[in-house]
Parts: structure tokens; sequence; C-alpha cells
């Protein structure tokens, strides 16, 4: 039933946002400090190992609208279906973000990002151009490595998931210093929403650009793929 894929990709997207921004609100992700950065990078990798290896049997384990629309342009899902996993996951973002106002905000305990691991530009001087480039940067790899793995031509055996984990933990090593690394619209809505502030405000690049990273990731992998493997 198609209900049962919305509600795993609900709990996954919830479990990343708590996992992920909850390990950056609690150890901090400053680049100079380097062990909170690096921790923050793994929590948002290992919970896709993880997932992948829970609901990727259910649902595929997108817990990302960018993925979802890769997956969409790419023939793998129908949009029907996109528009039940995008609702989902931002749903199960929002559920996490209060999650984590919940545990931070009662128990008193200091979110050392600032604002519940929201997105920001003031890693690029909050030019709005260079953040919203180095999002659709980091989706494309993300995305594309997604379509690769997940393809029919592909002969990765059960590594699938370990692959993409750690190819998330790729893209945050980088991205963490220039904009937070979204890659993912409903990891930045959730916690923007509770922030608040400039991070509302600066949300909509986050929610674009993945958004434009992922559908140039599945028309270039369309491209390159032999046709009678392309899906």
């Amino acid at each position: 039933m198609a209900i049962k894929k919305y509600i795993a990709e609900f709990i996954g997207t919830a479990v990343l946002v708590i996992f992920g921004c909850g390990t950056a609100m609690l150890v901090g992700c400053d680049a100079e400090s380097g062990s909170g950065y690096l921790l923050t990078a793994l929590a948002f990798g290992l919970v896709i190992v993880g997932m992948a290896y829970c609901i990727g049997n259910i649902s595929g384990c997108h817990i990302n609208p960018a993925v979802s629309l890769g997956v969409l342009i790419s023939g793998g899902m129908k949009i029907v279906d996109f528009i039940g996993y995008v609702i989902a996951q931002f749903l199960g973002a929002i559920a996490g973000s209060g999650i984590l106002y919940l545990i931070f905000d009662m128990g008193e305990i200091v979110d050392k990002t600032g604002g519940y691991g929201s997105n920001g530009l003031a890693g690029v001087n909050d030019s709005i151009g260079i953040g919203f480039l180095v999002e659709v940067i980091l989706t494309f790899v993300f995305v594309l490595t997604v379509i690769g793995v997940t393809s029919k031509s592909a002969n990765h055996g059960s590594f699938g998931g370990l692959i993409i984990g750690l190819t998330l933990t790729l893209v945050h090593i980088l991205g963490i210093g220039f904009t937070g690394t979204s890659v993912n619209p409903a990891r930045s809505l959730g916690p923007a929403i509770f922030a608040g502030g400039d991070a509302l405000a600066n949300v909509w690049i986050f929610i674009l650009a993945p958004l434009v990273g992922a559908a140039i990731a599945a028309i270039v992998y369309k491209v390159l793929a032999p046709k009678d493997k392309a899906e």
C-alpha cells in the first residue's frame, strides 16, 4: 500500500533531522574546531546508511524531496507517489524539528548552531548566488550517485545504502562550511520554521537549489547512461 511508503518516508525524514541536525546542535559545526564539523557530517551520512537498510525495502528510503524529484525525472516513480513522498518528507522534517525543540528547550540544552541546525549563508558572506551554486553542485553529486547506485544496471549488491550514506557524508564535509549543507528541502524547512528570522527568510534557497541540482543530475544521468540501462 502507498500509505506504508509515505509513513516510512515520514519516519525516515524525522530520524534524519533528529540525528543530523540534533548532532549539529549538540556539538556545533564550526569548521575551525573540526570535530563537531566531522561528527555532523558523519551523523547525516550514517542516518542514511541505517535508514536505507531499514526502510529501503519499503519506500526506497528517499527521505529527501530532491532525491524523489530525481527518481521521478528518471522514470522511477509516478507523480502521485512523488507528491505523497514530498508531503510525508516535509511533515517528517517538521516533526523531527519539533522533537528537537522539545528536547533542547525543555532540557535547557544549548543549541550550538543557534538555529536548530538550519541552513544559512554566513559561510559564503551572505551571497545568495554563491550559496545557491554550492547547493546545486552538492545536490547534483549526491542525487547523481543515488540514481546511479539504484539504477537497474548497477551491481553493488547490498552496498548501495553504504555508498549513498558515504556520499552524503562527503558532500557535508565540503558544504557545511559554506551553507550548512542542505541538499534536502525538507531537512531545511523543518529547522527553519523553528529557528525563524534569517533562517526562514532564506529557506527558499535551500528548497529551490537542491531541486535544481537534482533535476540536472537526473537529466545528465539519462543522457549518459546506455539507453537500455537508463532506468
